[in-house]
């Protein structure tokens, strides 16, 4: 599997939440709204996710190993760092 676009759009606004991602996966399949969320120990990716009959959130997509999800979170992050800064 090769990352072979990631897009962010970076959010304004008083929430934990900075920016949204997009990421392609062999130039193939698209993965929309991945959060990036500022936490207690810095920055970290959140995957898409719906909300449930019983309330609570469930991803729709995400990595089956902690391997991956740092690769994702690695190279999301890095383009965030280096995405333009919302216009206020």
């Amino acid at each position: 599997m090769t990352i072979t676009d990631v897009r962010v759009r970076k959010i304004t606004g008083e929430g934990k939440m900075r920016a949204v991602a997009s990421i392609t996966i062999d130039d193939e399949l698209v993965v929309h709204d991945i959060k990036i969320i500022e936490g207690d120990r810095g920055l970290f990716i959140a995957m898409p996710s719906k909300k449930g009959a019983n309330g609570e959130y469930r991803d729709i997509a995400h990595p089956i190993n902690s391997e991956t999800r740092t690769r994702l979170q690695d190279l999301i992050l890095d383009a965030y760092s280096k995405a333009e800064d919302v216009a206020e």
